[in-house]
């Protein structure tokens, strides 16, 4: 029969049994005590149902409408924040779900809304037919892989209504994927105006950050596993049963949404519980880099914003390294609720197994499950942005000496061939060469991974302030775009106030106007209106020319 070990230490021993009269009354008066008189999720998702039959009208919801509950929030003093996915004619709407806010009694407060405007349709029948739909997503994968040669093509159409860009209209959001070259996925997202053909969207469908990661340099760290018989598995039973198995160089297989074969996912075992040695030639030193990354991901969002794993139910995702052949990339899918990690080519990029990847990477699911922001144009961006910002605090929240905090993206992987020491600079990031220190009306026709910079500036401001400084060893020197002092408040309070903006208050099209309006609000919701941070956070903006 199989147990688990746990490698940290022991477990902090029971409390006595023997309590006074004096505790016993403190305990009574204690948080804890509180707490059972908040509202619980069931509580939350109940009033909501109520608000929205009392509030149908304003939020927009009609008789041809329906709603499903994405996520809740149950803030401290018994606020309750639920999260919607909405329907039209039982089509998905894109860009029609939205947020309650609730009182601690349950009322009905307020709501944010991804559109405002009215949805309804003339008709649900498509003037383009789903195989037409699909040549045309086909061709724009083709267009935005020039000069690869992709095999095994296959798109699979969906009818929505498109709440996104501007007036709701019917169109057929299709998913197309292939595989390059070296048996490598490629995907992208196409959104076509069901009765004209027009394209009116298209995005990447993994959400990637080539290069975005670093070698094995996370040195000798403590990991939790499992003994089953006389053999250790790389499984964490404390964080969900999160593990690390070996893809043994394959990649997977799929059509249509649906996969055929999945690259591997062996978990690793070991016979002393000792792992890797440090070196790429030990694939298990590869799965030791991943494994740490998703325990350090999975405390940082437990243990300073109180969210338990990606989704919140407590559950862990699993890592899958050594993928594909030479790849370049890690990614985070939603539909195996798992990160992979290439090996890199070795002089572009080493193994993507680094601590700020896993942070990243996580971070996307993170986002899936709560704003969901659109992997396209500003929304993209923040999408982006929303993932190197946590990367980055989880490489702080780490405090670890091999691969110390910064706000450098990348910059343990960069090989030679690369030509510059990381992948984006928070602090100034056009030093990049490609993304953007300031708001502009065009920042939303860049690549996300571009566009990505306004948030970045705007939070590595906000955290460390303007001007040149020195922060835990390593330069920088942040200018702001009005030629504004800006002085920061922290980390800490930048990973509190993007937390709670992303999962309380942003939605699928949140653009930075609106990343704006959330930070504020949650700022406010924080610290107090008119507080320090709260002023803080307008200043940043500012400095990065978003008003």
């Amino acid at each position: 029969m199989s147990r688990t070990r746990y490698i940290r230490g022991s477990r902090r021993a029971a409390a006595s049994a023997a309590a006074t009269t004096a505790a016993l009354l403190a305990a009574a008066l204690s948080p804890t005590a509180e707490a059972a008189d908040r509202p619980t999720r069931s509580n939350a998702i109940e009033n909501a149902a109520a608000a929205l039959m009392d509030h149908a009208a304003s939020l927009g919801l009609g008789s041809a409408q329906d709603t499903t509950v994405r996520d809740v929030v149950v803030d401290k003093d018994g606020t309750q924040h639920v999260r919607y996915d909405r329907t039209y004619r039982e089509l998905p709407v894109l860009g029609g779900d939205f947020v309650v806010h609730l009182a601690a009694d349950g009322a009905y407060r307020s709501a944010s809304r991804a559109t405002k405007r009215s949805i309804s349709l003339e008709s649900v029948t498509p003037g383009l037919s789903a195989p037409r739909a699909a040549d045309l997503a086909v061709n724009a994968l083709r267009a935005a892989n020039l000069g690869e040669t992709l095999k095994k093509v296959r798109a699979k159409p969906q009818l929505v209504v498109d709440a996104l860009h501007g007036a709701p209209k019917l169109a057929w959001r299709t998913d197309a994927v292939a595989q390059d070259s070296l048996g490598n996925p490629v995907a992208r997202t196409v959104l076509t105006d069901a009765r004209t053909g027009a394209q009116i969207d298209a995005w990447d469908s993994i959400e990637t950050t080539t290069g975005d990661g670093t070698s094995l340099y996370s040195g000798t760290v403590a990991l939790e596993t499992t003994l089953s018989g006389s053999t250790y598995q790389l499984k964490d039973a404390t964080r969900g049963n999160t593990y690390t198995g070996d893809a043994a160089n394959k990649t997977d297989l799929c059509f249509l949404g649906i996969c055929l074969r999945r690259a591997p996912s062996t978990v690793f075992t070991d016979a002393d519980n000792r792992w890797g040695t440090g070196t790429a030639s030990d694939r298990a030193s590869a799965a030791v880099d991943a494994q740490y990354g998703t325990d350090t991901t999975w405390d940082y969002y437990k243990n300073v914003h109180g969210r338990s794993g990606i989704a919140g139910d407590g559950k862990g995702s699993y890592n899958r390294v050594h993928y594909g052949s030479n790849y370049n990339n890690a990614f985070w899918d939603d539909s195996c609720f798992c990160m992979t990690y290439g090996d890199g080519d070795g002089t572009t990029f080493g193994p993507l197994v680094s601590l700020d990847v896993a942070g990243h990477e996580m971070s996307h699911g993170v986002t899936s499950k709560t704003a969901a922001l659109t992997y396209s144009g500003e929304p993209g961006g923040l999408n982006e942005a929303t993932s190197d910002i946590f990367g980055s605090l989880v490489e702080w929240y780490a405090n670890n000496a091999s691969d110390a905090g910064d706000y450098l993206i990348g910059e343990k992987i960069v090989r030679s061939g690369f030509g510059r020491d990381a992948l984006r600079y928070m602090d100034k990031p056009s030093k990049d060469g490609d993304s953007a220190d300031c708001w502009s009306s065009s920042v939303g026709n860049l690549d996300v991974h571009y566009s990505s910079g306004v948030a970045n500036h705007f939070a590595y401001l906000l955290a460390e302030g303007s001007g040149a400084k020195t922060v835990g060893g390593v330069s920088y020197n942040s200018p702001t775009c009005n030629g504004s002092t800006v002085t920061g408040i922290g980390r800490d309070k930048l990973g509190a106030i993007w937390y709670r903006a992303l999962t309380v208050y942003m939605t699928s099209s949140t653009k930075y106007a609106g990343a704006r309006t959330a930070t504020l609000n949650a700022a406010k919701d924080l610290y107090g209106d008119g507080s320090a941070e709260h002023d803080a956070v307008a200043a940043a903006w500012s400095a990065v020319d978003v008003s």
